[in-house]
């Protein structure tokens, strides 16, 4: 196989969406397993909707998920530069020139208006709307003189007559399009700047793209594309059109879904983990062989096959990802999970009486439950709250009448603890079994909800060393 060069082209219109992360991860993991090279570039002749910041931000989200392009406009390799599609507009003209000398373009003076009224008629006949190829044949003398006349112009493609566009889909096999489905379609707009379907041939060809993976909403581009390579004399690369994303309710994963958080910054801020968000996007649409869920990158390198990508819609779990994460984070050391957690913690509440030691133990006893950084805030909030706040299910539990003797029993080992840590605190618990002769329910329960509020919680003696020894006396008096 030739060397693979595959890449990744979003416009800076915005922060790094789901579906175009899972783009960019499915063709760098591909380029990767065949020792090859991703290449980022940026579609950027949208100018109107371009937004300052848009190229790093793209840049930034893809560098934490661990998707590191081998080319970009910061690493450049001369022979493909520039990367930007503004600042390749010279290499566009020199390809529309050589499409107008061989007939294969034309200049189309039509105005928007005339556009407008045609494209209505159309529908109002039940005609498939197309351009009617009012300018394809004007002479050189009436386009000479139109010019001279400074009447603006589109350049259009000649779609070739009764022509089938047939390619091999990496994913969908034989796919066709009949060109009497396509009209003459514009590769360059009014303003001098080539159209998304004609530029982005030129750049695939001048940067030796071989293989493109992309969403399936591009398919019906493709025979555009493939039609540009022919009248060029190019081959095309390799197209695979990936499936859908789709939510929980099997609709398309749209940016106004408010049920699924959209972007990837969003989970960073969240506090996901980039190799955990790495490995779950990898199972969107591609499914490895065996049973096996969680990959290192170096192992979705390996096993990765793009014959396994699904053919059917990909579904965004939630939960899965929330189980995903929890796995990576029960992997990382404490003090990782602390460096994760701290920030929220310190967003969230006061923690300026709170020590380093006492912190470490608050993110420990969670360790194990955490499905992500932010979720510290929910767990631990019952060790920033002064207020027992008891539900009708604790009061009437307390009503039975051999826990005053038990909180009492409790209450003066805890007295009589001088060194209070987690130790000390099971032996108090311990002995207040003995002394009280109670055990099981009716002795952990009565003692988690008179120092915690709750009736079910992380491990008893670290909350009672959390809480700590004043008030915990307080809460049990």
């Amino acid at each position: 196989m030739e060397r693979v060069r595959v890449r990744y082209a979003p416009s800076p219109t915005g922060h790094l969406h789901i579906g175009g992360a899972r783009t960019a991860l499915f063709n760098y993991l591909f380029a990767k397993h065949h020792g090859g090279d991703f290449i980022f570039r940026l579609e950027d002749t949208d100018v109107a909707r371009n937004i300052e910041g848009g190229e790093a931000s793209q840049l930034k989200n893809l560098e934490w998920l661990g998707i590191i392009p081998d080319e970009s406009p910061l690493k450049p390799v001369e022979k493909y530069a520039p990367y930007r599609q503004m600042e390749r507009l010279d290499i566009y003209k020199k390809y529309i020139d050589i499409l107008l000398e061989k007939g294969y373009a034309y200049k189309c003076f039509c105005t928007p208006e005339e556009l407008e009224e045609e494209h209505e008629r159309q529908v109002a006949s039940g005609v498939a709307p197309m351009y009617n190829r009012k300018c394809a044949n004007l002479t050189a003398q009436q386009v000479k003189a139109n010019e001279d006349a400074g009447m603006p112009y589109t350049i259009r493609v000649r779609v070739p007559e009764n022509k089938v566009y047939e390619f091999e889909d990496m994913i969908r096999s034989k796919v066709s399009f009949e060109s009497k489905d396509i009209g003459d379609w514009v590769i360059q707009k009014a303003n001098g700047i080539p159209t998304y379907n004609f530029a982005v041939v030129i750049d695939d060809h001048t940067m030796e793209i071989t293989h493109v993976f992309r969403g399936e909403e591009h398919l019906s581009n493709t025979p555009k594309q493939i039609m540009i390579f022919e009248m060029l004399g190019w081959e095309a690369p390799k197209y695979g059109h990936m499936t859908l994303i789709v939510n929980e309710n099997r609709k398309k994963l749209s940016k106004r879904d408010e049920t699924i958080m959209q972007f990837v910054s969003q989970y960073k801020e969240e506090g996901y983990l980039p190799d955990a968000m790495f490995n779950f996007m990898a199972l969107l649409g591609w499914s490895p062989e065996g049973e096996q869920e969680i990959f290192t990158k170096d192992e979705l390198i390996a096993a990765f096959d793009e014959n396994r990508l699904s053919k059917s819609p990909s579904m965004f779990d939630k939960e899965k990802l929330i189980w995903v994460n929890n796995r990576y984070i029960k992997e990382r050391s404490l003090g990782e999970v602390v460096a994760l957690c701290q920030p929220f913690l310190e967003e969230a509440y006061d923690l300026s009486d709170k020590s380093q030691e006492w912190i470490e133990m608050l993110v420990s006893v969670y360790h194990d439950q955490l499905s992500y950084g932010k979720e510290i805030v929910k767990l631990t909030s019952l060790f920033f709250n002064d207020d027992l706040q008891l539900d009708d299910e604790a009061r009437e539990f307390m009503q039975d009448e051999s826990i005053p003797n038990t909180l009492d029993v409790f209450s003066n080992q805890i007295a009589a603890i001088e060194d209070f840590n987690r130790e000390n605190v099971q032996a108090a618990i311990k002995a207040t079994q003995k002394e009280a002769k109670v055990k099981g329910k009716m002795l952990f329960m009565p003692l988690r909800i008179a120092t915690t509020g709750i009736m079910h919680g992380p491990d008893l003696a670290s909350s009672i060393v959390l809480i700590g020894k004043e008030k915990v006396l307080d809460r049990l008096k």
